[in-house]
């Protein structure tokens, strides 16, 4: 077989690529076991998933012969996707459904085996940590919810027509993906947990300001999008081969214990650039906090913990007793703690940036505890407040960035307000917050000075008010008409209350005035 130089490889526009994207989900739209954009984009996520291993293992392939040696792919015949999936005319109907879903059926070259998702699910890398062992745990979490062997193949001779060598398509496809993601945050309700808004990633990517040569981690990465972040950071970084190589082996790691998410950031990883994304597929909170040690710890952690979420109870065992709590967002922010670098030998601490709910600045009890280890141990030293509806309308609760380093304790607090646009009441899905809206903020980050949206507390106060973070602006002027029923309640009495002081301090006035 001829094999075609980079030049012949047909390419494909990016109008030709929406609407290939756009013709296989109309396709999957037909079938009767998928329901929604949350099923019709895991499917077509695994498909994508499959051509693209195959075109990176023939590049490799080429190369290894170029060179003299032999390359084993990691997925051996007739399992490939150039083995049951290239031919637009090879296995359809339910043939096809058999082979992927079946523990046994026939296979493409007409004898009897392990049906595809069956093998998948079996590999097992050489020394542990290779693509093979990603490639079965992919699979170990994703199912083939397709019914119609015909629209199936349909769908697999459309992601045949993409070419994952061309890194002009893959760079296209990776911006339709994202949106696809978007989209489907959109359509999951509650079961969009795992996406952060893009402006908010790049905000945090941006001033916690990643340096090539440092591991940077998100512990609960959902689809991937603050790693894909970082990874682009990061890239622009690199000059040299030795960079590159530091880059794809040496810099950006993840965790996240749900099979989708898994899948879907593996894919965001992978379309981004990243050949072998290093992600830990079980839960990042399952090693008792004592066990961490130096080998463990990191430069940089970028995340946005679930919130309010439930572990059980041998996970809370991980925890010190004081400090178990039901609360998710609080043991990924103890695991952060206890994850991130020391700052010995004159070295810089390890550094982070969370997302965290309202609740987790005003908690008392086991909350309260955690922050005094934060404000002793760390350098807590800027909370930015984000405008209420941020991550509307998947959670009213209103939310804040924490950026914190090793090498405490905390001397004294900043905190940047970011308000509601003028005009604006709330965000919604078709007017979500901007990244525009962060320039403000970016300015001001490295030459601080306090304004109508940015003050500063010693430390001295919080330790009085019990560890609370809660701290209101002073400068700003309250805006009411964006503020929740029952703050806007609070708020009116305090103030009803505030002008009958007033009122008494001036009918004292005036008595005294009138006696003289």
């Amino acid at each position: 077989m001829v094999r075609k130089t980079k030049e012949e490889t047909p390419k494909t526009t990016t109008q030709q690529l929406g609407s290939l994207i756009k013709s296989a989900r109309d396709i999957m739209r037909k079938d009767k076991g998928l329901n929604g954009d949350l099923d019709r984009l895991p499917m077509l996520t695994w498909i994508m998933f499959l051509k693209f291993l195959d075109d990176m293992e023939r590049m490799r392939e080429a190369e290894e012969e170029l060179a003299g040696r032999k390359y084993k792919t990691a997925i051996e015949p007739p399992y490939r996707w150039r083995d049951w999936a290239a031919k637009e005319d090879g296995i359809t109907g339910d043939e096809l459904i058999a082979f992927i879903n079946n523990d046994e059926a026939v296979i493409p070259d007409g004898t009897r085996g392990a049906g595809l998702f069956a093998y998948l699910r079996n590999l097992r890398g050489a020394n542990g940590g290779d693509r093979r062992d990603v490639i079965a745990t992919v699979f170990r979490g994703t199912i083939n919810r397709m019914v119609n062997g015909y629209l199936l193949r349909d769908v697999i001779n459309k992601v045949n027509s993409i070419h994952f060598t061309a890194s002009e398509e893959i760079h296209t496809l990776s911006h339709l993906y994202e949106s696809m993601l978007k989209e489907m945050r959109d359509t999951a309700g509650d079961s969009g947990e795992f996406y952060t808004p893009r402006p908010v990633i790049r905000f945090m990517v941006d001033v916690t300001d990643p340096k090539l040569g440092e591991v940077v981690l998100d512990p609960a990465c959902g689809t991937g999008g603050f790693l894909v972040e970082t990874y682009e950071h990061l890239r622009k970084q690199c000059n040299r081969a030795e960079d590159f190589e530091i880059l794809q082996k040496k810099s950006i790691f993840g965790g996240d214990a749900k099979p989708l998410p898994y899948l879907l950031c593996q894919m965001n990883l992978l379309l981004h650039g990243l050949e072998s994304p290093q992600i830990d597929p079980m839960n990042s909170l399952r090693f008792p906090l004592r066990e961490i040690g130096d080998k463990d710890r990191v430069d940089i952690i970028l995340t946005n913990p679930p919130f309010g979420g439930e572990e059980e109870r041998g996970i809370l065992s991980n925890f010190p007793e004081d400090k178990q709590t039901a609360e998710t967002t609080l043991l990924f922010l103890q695991l952060i703690m206890r994850k991130l670098k020391r700052d010995i030998g004159g070295k810089r601490g390890g550094r982070c940036g969370i997302v965290v709910p309202n609740g987790t600045l005003f908690g008392d009890g086991v909350c309260a505890r955690i922050k005094k280890e934060l404000i002793e141990e760390f350098n807590l030293h800027t909370i930015v407040r984000l405008p209420n509806g941020v991550f509307a309308p998947y959670t009213g609760i209103p939310t804040n960035l924490l950026f914190f380093e090793r090498g405490g304790p905390t001397k004294e607090i900043w905190y940047y307000e970011i308000p509601l646009p003028e005009g604006r009441k709330q965000y919604n899905k078709t007017q979500p917050m901007q990244f525009e809206e962060f320039a403000p903020v970016i300015g001001w980050w490295k030459d601080r000075t306090e304004n109508g949206q940015a003050w500063k507390v010693p430390v001295a106060k919080v330790i009085e008010n019990g560890y609370n973070l809660d701290i209101k602006n002073p400068n700003g002027k309250a805006d009411l008409e964006h503020l929740p029923p029952e703050q806007l309640t609070e708020s009116i009495l305090k103030k009803e209350m505030r002008i009958a002081e007033i009122m008494a301090e001036i009918k004292l006035v005036l008595a005294a005035g009138i006696k003289q």
